[in-house]
């Protein structure tokens, strides 16, 4: 197989009076500028813009496996033993705050 060059001229003009290679370190140059400055800004959690909640009222399952770091089936076996209550909205399964902090709170706990 023949190697190819990595500077082959091609026929096709070029509309900018650059040289490739310098277009293509200059367009690095400018990514990696706008990743840091991605980096740096703060991660941003969502606000809820309801008068007087200071507190989110419904998490995902989701949100509960990240609060508790477990897996979804350990929370369905929560559920199935009855540590947590789902409340299904549409097509949706949801729980409640303050059942989220009983199960935060060791001392509330219910014994099995």
């Amino acid at each position: 197989m023949e190697k190819r060059e990595r500077n082959v001229q091609t026929a096709a003009p070029i509309l900018f009076p650059i040289d490739p290679e310098q277009f293509w370190q200059m367009l690095r140059v400018l990514v990696r500028e706008e990743v840091s400055q991605l980096d740096r800004q703060p991660v941003r959690t969502p606000a809820y813009d309801t008068p007087g909640l200071t507190y989110k009222p419904l998490y995902k399952i989701g949100e509960v496996c990240q609060l508790f770091q477990v897996t979804k089936p350990t929370i369905y076996d929560w559920i199935k033993h009855g540590k947590l209550k789902p409340y299904k909205i549409r097509s949706r399964v949801y729980f409640l705050w303050n059942d989220i902090q009983r199960l935060l709170q060791p001392g509330e706990q219910s014994k099995e």
